[in-house]
């Protein structure tokens, strides 16, 4: 017998010798019942205050060889100054970007040979340093938090790199409808209240460096300041290294500004974002609700994931799963130190907003007036009373933890009991916590997607107001795309041909030609574009008449070898043909018929016709564009925000910066105030430039 088959035999054997054994029948058929819940077993906190005013919290434990650390203090987004929104995260930003004797390389490699990382942000509420390290490594860990926090150089050439990270970020959210309708519901439930403001280009250009060491020297003070520490070292060597690292670090941060009180909402409300061309709306409900220190907050947050807590909550069950309306739909409650909100979220088809929203509202009246099964809550409530322990598992995580608990003056063995207290909530107290925190009929309501196709519909849900992407107000005649005087002198325009290379990621890896041609009565704009080899490629012919409104557009693209074609003629003020595009499902393919106001330009003639504008400091135009990969009509705004020196291939260039938004995608164009050439094109949020080679 061969070895495999005498092994095969032996188990065999040994499983019929089991299975008439009458220990087999005495094998358990459930398992056992849960043991009943204890507090959970943390190391004891132990405290200290720095002679600075430092409070610390340290959480000793050996297990592992690493320390970690949050030092958190009462400088975040809500102290912002009127007019600078932004400023404190920018400081974050930067006070990891060059400190003390170090440059922003140097702490990175410092902090890796550490064995770690360090990272600085902003909340509503706080700014905080955080970062892990071997345990070994922690007096260099402490040098750098100290110089960090203490001594940050705002070098000018980090603060202007992250001023244009900003701006290019704030351009890539203009374009994001999921990032306008938190932007726009924050806004509405806060009103003049910090919570609600949201940083812009212009408050990001207002601020300065000055700004920055005045907001540092007048807020990150080390009074009111709280360390928490957890891992392997002891208060009398944290104690050792904290006084060494802030030395010189004195003084309390400057009072805190009067908060105003956010706006009383008395009925459900719907603001509508528009966004031409958008094939789906996201929407966000919601309401004020309770700070983190509320005594129905646990209850509250069960019921919350009841409805929204992931895959198997009711608004993801009932919009995706039954409805087939939306990828997904969440609900969440948030904590600051202040008054926190409820909303619940979802992406759905245009031509199905309305009903998404009736449904997301009916389910919102549900849970604060139907009884909760019991099964249902108790499924909840232990799925989160069971994945806790995960939540502090490491001593990155419970100094975050043990922070958190500190910072929004929750009770002191929160952690401890948490388990405890959460499985002792009963469905009365969720049920009751729903009545506090959801009130859907005193709902904001905030619509990002195509006005025209959905204004009416929501019109009949409840009261709606209009504004653009950019906040103006608009009415529900504007709605309709409208003739919009010349932003531009075609008479200005002249034959050209313009080379670019297609810069990735610093590095050429494509040409682009765009050429104007003179034809009898008109303009023919064509562009050829090979980026990677072939990889991506774009051939482009249009057809305008001499106002460079346009006649006809034939476009072949490939994409990783799939083939895209876009057919579009235009006539007697509209446009017919198709369009495909990539999707993430693969090619799509839309039917085009849209109406065109008088003086709409082609996507593609928007370049060709820039050296025929008026360009000044300041100057701002809107132009109608038709974007054929869409089959809309959007209005684009075209602003000089600036002047820039510009060294590309082809030379050096005194230039107007352009900064684009509106359409299928915003960008930033260079223009040569000489020569009217446009010499770089930047588009957003995307790792590549075009510069003009000839």
């Amino acid at each position: 017998m061969s070895r495999h088959l005498a092994i095969r035999a032996g188990a065999l054997a040994l499983t019929a010798l089991c299975s008439a054994s009458p220990l087999a029948a005495q094998y358990p058929t459930q398992p056992p019942p849960p043991l009943p819940l204890t507090p959970a077993a943390l190391p004891p906190f132990q405290e200290a205050t720095l002679a600075n005013g430092v409070r610390v919290i340290l959480v000793e434990s050996h297990r592992n060889p690493t320390v970690a650390f949050r030092l958190a203090l009462p400088a975040g987004d809500a102290y912002d100054p009127a007019g600078k929104t932004g400023l404190a995260s920018m400081v974050a930003a930067l006070v990891t970007k060059g400190a003390g004797q170090r440059s922003a390389e140097q702490i990175a490699a410092d902090i890796e040979s550490a064995g770690g990382g360090l990272f600085a942000g902003t909340d509503d509420d706080f700014l905080s340093i955080a970062g892990s390290v071997l345990s070994e490594s922690a007096p260099l860990a402490f040098e750098i938090l100290g110089d960090v926090v203490a001594r940050p150089t705002f070098a000018d050439a980090e603060f202007e790199l992250a001023r244009t990270q900003t701006l290019s970020g704030l351009q890539l959210n203009a374009a994001d409808p999921g990032f306008l309708a938190g932007k726009y519901f924050r806004a509405g439930l806060y009103g003049a209240h910090p919570y609600g403001a949201t940083a812009s280009a212009a408050t990001t250009r207002a601020i300065t460096r000055a700004d920055l060491q005045a907001f540092h020297r007048d807020r990150v003070r080390p009074r009111g300041a709280l360390l928490v520490v957890a891992g392997d070292i002891t208060m009398p060597q944290l104690r050792t290294l904290a006084d060494k690292a802030f030395a010189g670090w004195t003084g309390a941060p400057a009072a805190a500004p009067a908060m105003p009180s956010p706006p009383a909402r008395s009925r459900t409300e719907i603001l509508l974002v528009h966004r031409p061309g958008s094939v789906q709306s996201n929407l966000v409900a919601g309401n004020l609700a309770i700070g983190p220190a509320d005594s129905s907050r646990l209850a509250a947050s069960i019921v919350t994931n009841i409805l929204g807590g992931g895959a198997d909550a009711r608004l993801f069950m009932i919009l995706r799963e039954q409805k087939g309306w939306t990828y997904g739909s969440y609900a969440r409650l948030t904590r600051p130190r202040g008054i926190g909100r409820f909303e619940a979220t979802a992406e759905v088809r245009t031509e199905v907003t309305d009903s998404a929203l009736v449904e997301l509202l009916a389910q919102l009246e549900r849970i604060t007036t139907e009884p909760i099964a019991a099964p249902e809550f108790d499924a909840k409530r232990n799925a989160m009373v069971g994945s806790f322990p995960l939540s502090i598992e490491t001593p990155q995580a419970l100094a975050e933890r043990v922070a958190t608990v500190q910072l929004y003056g929750l009770p002191r063995d929160y952690l401890q009991t948490y388990r405890t207290t959460m499985s002792a909530i009963s469905v009365a107290q969720g049920t009751a916590a729903a009545k506090r925190v959801i009130r859907p009929t005193q709902a904001l309501v905030v619509v990002v997607g195509d006005g025209a196709k959905i204004h009416d519909k929501l019109a009949a849900i409840a009261p709606v107001r209009i504004v653009n992407a950019e906040g103006d107000v608009l009415q529900a005649s504007d709605l309709v795309p409208k003739v919009i005087a010349a932003a531009f002198d075609a008479r200005q325009l002249s034959a050209s041909r313009d080379s670019f290379v297609v810069m990735v990621q610093g590095n050429p890896l494509g040409a682009s030609v765009v050429s104007l041609e003179a034809t009898n009565g008109g303009w023919v704009v064509r562009e050829n574009t090979n980026i990677m080899g072939g990889v991506v490629s774009q051939q482009t012919t249009l057809t305008t008449d001499a106002a460079l409104v346009p006649a006809s557009l034939e476009q072949a693209m490939s994409m990783q070898g799939q083939p895209l074609k876009t057919s579009v003629a235009f006539a007697n003020g509209k446009a017919t043909g198709s369009a495909q595009t990539m999707s993430q499902q693969g090619p799509q393919t839309i039917t085009v018929n849209a109406d065109l106001p008088a003086g709409t330009i082609a996507s593609d003639a928007l370049q060709a016709a820039l050296p025929a504008f008026r360009w000044s400091d300041g100057a701002t135009y809107t132009v109608n564009v038709f974007a054929a990969g869409k089959g809309t009509v959007q209005p684009v705004t075209l602003k000089v925000v600036g002047s820039d020196t510009v060294t590309v291939p082809a030379g050096t260039f005194d230039s107007w910066k352009i900064e684009q938004t509106g359409g299928e995608a915003s960008a930033m164009f260079y223009v040569a105030k000489e020569s009217r050439r446009v010499v770089k094109i930047a588009p957003v949020g995307q790792p590549l430039e075009l510069q003009l080679a000839k």
